[in-house]
């Protein structure tokens, strides 16, 4: 039988990870791209502070799905390059 430990207080149980962890690269990835992006485009205006939130908005609603399938590849694709850390 499996043990359940209670999280720390304001605290999601472990089993979230898996979800949380792409859900915040997924945020933190297409803030940075999207801002470098849309100044890039449109230089530094008053037009890159009105269009850069939906920029950052489309972005991350591909990229946060896109993470969520290419994530159990990419671990994959890891294993293979990296070495195993060696057993305690």
């Amino acid at each position: 039988m499996k043990s359940y430990r209670k999280p720390a207080r304001g605290k999601l149980p472990a089993h979230y990870a898996g979800i949380v962890m792409p859900f915040v690269l997924s945020v933190l990835m297409t803030f940075v791209v999207s801002a470098i992006s849309t100044l890039k485009a449109l230089g530094a205006t008053a037009a890159f502070l009105t269009n850069w939130p939906a920029a950052w908005g489309l972005s991350w609603l591909v990229a946060f799905p896109t993470l969520l399938l290419v994530l159990p590849l990419v671990r994959r694709i890891v294993a293979l390059v990296v070495a195993a850390p060696p057993a305690r």
